[in-house]
């Protein structure tokens, strides 16, 4: 297998000289800086926690899913907690299931009490999967290994509150 070359890093800070330029043409660059930064950090990290996922066959959208039931009580839980606790559309938690059923990680099961309901459950394969996973992501510190302990607890702090977003 041929490795990829890396991508020659550039003698600037590219989102750096953004803010510039839009400060020049524009005006105050403050929240195109940290949105920009917000979501190129978001691709280096999803890249790098998907390269160490890929030995297990799943991506970091579909370990959450995993992740998440195994931490259920009665572990299983509704196709729609699932969506509502990773916040995320309902389509793309169906297209996660699917997937993982198809790789024999999930199984569905109808909620006898209630048949608009449906479960999803971990196999013994998805329970071994993400046990895996979780062990292949924190070896590579969940692709922030960058930052020490500190400053990724003030990353968290200073982001939560861009989280606490109502999404009903």
């Amino acid at each position: 297998m041929t490795s990829v070359p890396p991508t020659p890093r550039l003698a600037f800070d590219p989102l750096e000289r953004a803010g510039e330029l839009w400060e020049d043409r524009i005006g105050d660059a403050t929240a195109m800086r940290l949105a920009t930064s917000i979501m190129r950090v978001q691709q280096l990290v999803i890249g790098r926690l998907d390269a160490a996922l890929k030995p297990h066959g799943i991506t970091f959208a579909r370990f959450e899913v995993l992740r998440l039931i195994s931490f259920s009580r009665e572990g299983r839980l509704p196709l729609s907690k699932i969506g509502e606790r990773l916040m995320v559309h309902p389509t793309s938690v169906t297209n996660a299931i699917d997937r993982l059923e198809t790789h024999g990680l999930v199984v569905r099961e109808p909620d006898p009490a209630d048949r608009r309901r449906t479960f999803a459950t971990l196999t013994p394969e998805g329970e071994r999967v993400v046990e895996a996973a979780t062990e292949a992501l924190m070896d590579v510190q969940f692709g922030v290994a960058e930052l020490d302990a500190d400053d990724q607890q003030a990353a968290y702090t200073l982001l939560r509150g861009l989280r606490q977003v109502d999404f009903t």
